[in-house]
């Protein structure tokens, strides 16, 4: 099935100067040499206001990574649905597909800040209800043919959507409730989870009981698990060398809406103590021997009773390129050949 690789989030690290081009670069060349060691597919994510300029424009960097790239799947993990408009979402999407010829799977979401969602969404209230809607005009749009809509949340006019893709561009979900799952298995080709085992196993009951409602075949369906991996010679070696990049990715979430009207100097995460080190360990994030990491990754797929993807959200944006690269040699090298 392959093994891909991400989330890419063009961070800036705190205490650099913030070198904009020098964090879209790297972001760039990661892709690339994702494709040269052998992942299969690339990740992006989205968020916005971030003081570390959290990737905010993936469909951007989605077509600049289809220009230095020519076979590697390039997909959005996720892509927050309801910040865009939807008519712009579907040519721009159309417009990396052509690219890319053909290698762009959009995964969507809900999103969840509420500056992000007060700035430019439709609310908390109509969130899942504008993704719905989103996912039923996208298909439509792609079509060729002109379209109209006349839904709670979008109101369009009779237009063509322009450029057609040439392909197909798959759309999964992504998310944890089973409102994302229900909906994902009613209009999209799959489901973008990184749950642990025993929640992503309730998933996908949840995903096959409504396909059954609608006469859907489950090996339609894909399901892609993400999670934080890291191989080391052992646990205390892996966690005391990659803990505190690990915790500051996870901190960061906790400090984004802070951050959307903080100037000045970009923040660490404070110290990675025993507790927080216990919390992250119950999440999905693998730090430890190869062996055991496949081992876990097995378990996911056993519970869940379907053919999972793996996507190793192994982007660490605190560490420097070199380590980057020798950390995906690593997870090529010892994971990728097992999964």
């Amino acid at each position: 099935m392959g093994l891909g690789f991400g989330l890419l989030s063009a961070q800036l690290r705190p205490g650099e100067p913030k070198n904009w081009e020098s964090a879209y670069d790297e972001t760039l060349r990661l892709a690339a040499y994702a494709e040269q060691t052998g992942y299969s597919s690339v990740w992006t994510t989205e968020h916005h206001f971030v003081d570390d300029g959290y990737m905010p424009s993936l469909l951007v960097t989605s077509a600049a990574i289809a220009a230095r790239t020519s076979s590697i799947e390039i997909g959005t993990g996720v892509l927050l649905a309801p910040l865009h408009d939807p008519i712009r979402l579907a040519e721009d999407a159309a417009t990396v597909q052509l690219i890319s010829k053909g290698r762009l799977t959009l995964g969507v979401g809900l999103g969840w800040s509420p500056v992000e969602l007060a700035a430019m969404g439709p609310g908390k209230r109509l969130r899942g209800r504008a993704t719905e809607e989103i996912l039923q005009i996208l298909p439509k749009a792609w079509s060729g043919d002109p379209i109209d809509h006349n839904g709670e949340v979008y109101q369009l006019p009779r237009v063509g959507i322009r450029p057609v893709p040439r392909t197909r561009i798959p759309v999964v979900v992504g998310g944890g409730a089973q409102a994302a799952v229900r909906r994902a298995a009613r209009h999209a080709a799959g489901f973008f989870s990184n749950s642990p085992a025993d929640q992503l196993a309730q998933q996908v009951q949840w995903a096959n009981d409504e396909m059954a409602k609608i006469g859907r075949d489950p090996r339609t369906f894909r399901w892609l698990h993400y999670s934080i991996m890291y191989p080391a010679a052992d646990f205390r070696q892996g966690w005391d060398e990659a803990g505190q990049h690990i915790w500051h990715l996870t901190w960061k979430y906790g400090d984004m809406v802070a951050s959307a009207s903080r100037s000045g100097s970009i923040p660490a995460a404070p110290l990675l103590t025993q507790n927080r080190r216990e919390d992250l360990k119950a999440r999905t994030v693998y730090v430890g021997p190869s062996d055991w990491i496949v081992e876990q990754l097995h378990e996911v797929r056993n519970k869940a009773g379907a053919p999972i993807e793996f996507v190793a959200r192994s982007y660490l944006h605190t560490l420097h390129y070199g380590a980057q690269t020798e950390l995906m040699d690593r997870i090529a090298a010892e994971i990728l050949p097992h999964v």
